[in-house]
């Protein structure tokens, strides 16, 4: 029988993946290792198997995006937290981990954490630059219960993963999400006994029809891309790109450039130009060292 599937967790050269039968334990054809392709966590794969417990992967659906580490694939979106106090917000962090996302074709979500910390006033504006370039932003706190149940609509029927600086709160907003009853993929082989290893593994959770992605963390998600096209992530520059002298104007030396005037004059927000600039310079830099 040939069922369709997707991974939502593998350890030592198994794979669990969940079907409309359940969750099958799976090994990868030998033809995978001959091609030198590894199964990941996400991928949708054709699986054959007789008695719907065990099986092997036959094929891999062609992956929308994958990121490199934690091996993972067909992500929807970023949940990509900051705190708002303890630790402070990092802009520049913020508008990199942005433009990571979508050179990646994930969608970011902005999450505005331990917003019960503060006054109103002191996180809004923030709030507000990023919803005015067309951002989904959310303010929570899970102490005060604060935007849980719309951060719930977001996941719903979603693959997302949460990203951001430690000590942000990533994992109380994911436990608060699933509550304290989460079931692992324990009981998945009674005879082998997995599911109930100890380390920390790239897990799909079941929320809401979609998927949470439970992981140790995000390391690699490398800024990767030539300078020159960082501007075409700023969608703050594209109304005002059409008034600069230069149709390759990068708005950093040229003369009579539109984006310029528009920081100047309070158009484009001065934090978010300071920002470009930096990047610029690192994607720079970064491409000097390589060659």
């Amino acid at each position: 029988m040939i069922l369709v599937g997707r991974i939502v967790k593998g350890i030592g050269g198994f794979y669990y993946v969940s079907t409309e039968h359940g969750i099958i334990e799976c090994r990868a054809r030998g033809k995978f290792r001959i091609s030198n392709i590894i199964p990941i966590v996400g991928d949708y794969v054709d699986v054959e198997s007789q008695n719907l417990k065990d099986g092997f992967i036959v094929n891999i659906h062609d992956r929308k995006n994958q990121l490199v580490r934690p091996p993972v694939s067909n992500v929807d979106q970023a949940i990509i937290t900051f705190s708002i106090v303890n630790p402070d917000l990092n802009r520049l962090q913020l508008d990199k981990m942005i433009i990571l996302t979508e050179v990646n074709e994930i969608n970011p979500i902005i999450c505005v954490n331990k917003v019960d910390l503060v006054n109103e006033d002191e996180y809004m504006p923030i709030y507000n630059i990023y919803r005015k370039l067309g951002y989904e932003v959310i303010a929570t706190s899970k102490y005060d219960n604060i935007g849980i149940n719309k951060l719930k609509t977001i996941l719903k029927g979603k693959t997302s993963f949460f990203t951001g600086p430690s000590g942000v709160g990533k994992s109380s907003l994911i436990n608060c999400i699933h509550g304290h009853e989460r079931q692992e993929i324990g009981d998945l082989s009674e005879k082998l006994n997995r599911g109930k290893h100890t380390t920390r593994n790239v897990e799909l959770i079941p929320i809401d029809g979609g998927y949470v992605l439970d992981t140790p963390g995000f390391t690699s998600l490398n800024l990767d891309i030539d300078e020159k096209n960082l501007k075409n992530f700023y969608k703050d520059f594209k109304v005002f790109e059409a008034n600069c002298r230069f149709n390759s104007c990068l708005h950093i030396n040229e003369p009579n450039c539109g984006v310029k005037d528009a920081v100047e004059n309070g158009l484009i927000d001065k934090i978010r130009y300071s920002n470009y600039l930096s990047l610029y310079g690192e994607l720079k830099t970064n491409r000097k060292r390589r060659y």
